[in-house]
């Protein structure tokens, strides 16, 4: 069994990279539909990072980012955590809502309620592209949003998963919609149990 992400090997690696296209293919899909615009895939690059990694790759502790955050459970257990800039809350309000000029810093309950709800569909599509490669039964927690600075958004999976060191699986992806570049990230932390399961389900046994 795995004790930390950094036990992984280059094949696990290549797997999980395999989940982050299938898992960011289907959560483009499920938001083109939502959005009735054409939205394109970038290749995930999935890494082991340390948190101060993560954090110094995405821009630094102040930066202001949107974090949506869904705690898994069934045959899984851990966090995914969705880390979007600004412009895909600027896009999704401006298709939903028709608001220009959009101050994310500033956003209304409204403005939440409608950003939470295309968390919940990219994660719950993520989730199931994931639970049908590996035939597990995944489920998910009503997502949790927050605009913050990515230090203190990334304060949550630092203090929740401790434990188990300070590295996660970061997948670095994005969406291209309409022609505008979305820089979106995920990080991915299946407790360790969880992730003997998913690399045995794919057939990896290096743990």
């Amino acid at each position: 069994m795995y004790k930390n992400y950094e036990e992984l090997s280059p094949i696990a690696l290549d797997c999980l990279k395999e989940i982050g296209n299938i898992g960011s293919g289907s959560a483009a899909s499920a938001l083109s539909e939502m959005l009735g615009k054409n939205v394109q895939m970038r290749v995930p690059d999935v890494k082991v990072l340390d948190f101060q990694r993560v954090i110094d790759e995405m821009g630094g502790p102040e930066k202001i980012i949107t974090g949506i955050l869904v705690d898994l459970e069934g045959d899984i257990s851990g966090i995914i955590m969705f880390l979007l800039e600004d412009n895909f809350a600027k896009i999704v309000l401006k298709t939903f809502l028709g608001k220009e000029d959009v101050i994310v810093s500033s956003l209304d309950e409204t403005d939440v309620s409608v950003i939470k709800e295309m968390g919940n569909i990219m994660a719950g599509s993520y989730l199931q592209a994931l639970a049908k490669l590996t035939e597990l039964t995944i489920d998910m927690s009503v997502p949790s949003m927050n605009v913050d600075m990515l230090g203190a958004i990334m304060s949550v999976p630092v203090a929740t998963f401790a434990e188990i060191g300070d590295k996660v699986l970061y997948i670095d992806d994005g969406f291209v919609i309409d022609g505008v570049d979305i820089k979106s990230n995920i990080i991915l932390i299946p407790e360790m149990r969880s992730l003997d399961i998913l690399m045995k389900k794919l057939g990896v046994t290096d743990g």
